[in-house]
């Protein structure tokens, strides 16, 4: 099991100015190494309960809440990331747990029993929480990623563009899900994320952009359409 805990900021941006940005951070920053032209994909499942409280909670704005999702780089990947992210105050705190593909297409049925099998003690809080509080798939999101590294402080700055969700299928490894955008093409998010505090050059050129700072998740932005329906 994997654990993180830092602060962590959204932003939306326009494409020009995620474009402008990027060419600055890369005279001061490292690329993540899985970066390509365009980033690199991400895919995530959610899960909440039958009556949506890590949602409610978020647009809420508990200072307690939240997440737990599969994420996989590849839908022909042998394994997926079990991660539960925690809000804390101004902190995040995200443990990740690897899992074959088999035990996390079970995940994405809704049986949990596959968890039993790993020793790790997330696992276990995992099953226990996802089974008394009834959690169920919800949704599949889908971006692209660029992602800049400063080892000081674990900063990490990503641009996510292209976000697009279903609701209609929970199979995560698909090749050929039908996905639907939730954000306006022309624009994406900024996340910056750091432990204790940002640097003041990187901050200087994060405060120059064009953006505003985002009070919704992406796991949000892809439930409030049907949210809004079901109301």
């Amino acid at each position: 099991m994997n654990e993180v805990y830092r602060q962590e900021k959204k932003y939306f941006m326009t494409l020009f100015d995620m474009k402008k940005l990027s060419g600055q951070l890369d005279q001061v920053m490292i690329q993540d190494a899985h970066n390509g032209a365009n980033g690199y994909n991400i895919r995530s499942l959610y899960f909440d309960t039958i009556n949506e409280r890590d949602y409610e909670a978020k647009i809420d704005g508990l200072e307690l809440r939240r997440k737990i999702r599969l994420r996989i780089y590849d839908p022909a990947a042998d394994f997926a990331m079990l991660e539960m992210k925690q809000k804390e105050g101004s902190y995040q705190k995200k443990r990740s747990l690897r899992v074959s593909r088999e035990d996390a297409i079970e995940l994405t049925k809704g049986r949990y029993h596959s968890l039993l099998k790993y020793t790790d003690p997330f696992a276990a809080e995992c099953y226990g929480l996802m089974h008394m509080a009834c959690y169920r798939p919800k949704t599949i999101v889908e971006y692209k990623r660029k992602a800049y590294i400063a080892k000081e402080n674990k900063i990490r700055i990503t641009f996510d563009h292209q976000i697009q969700a279903t609701e209609s299928c929970m199979e995560l490894f698909s090749p050929d899900l039908n996905m639907c955008p939730v954000l306006d093409r022309f624009n994406g998010v900024l996340e910056v994320k750091y432990n204790g505090f940002l640097l003041s050059y990187i901050k200087e050129l994060v405060n120059e952009a064009n953006r505003s700072e985002l009070s919704v998740s992406k796991y949000c932005l892809a439930r409030s359409a049907t949210m809004k329906f079901a109301l």
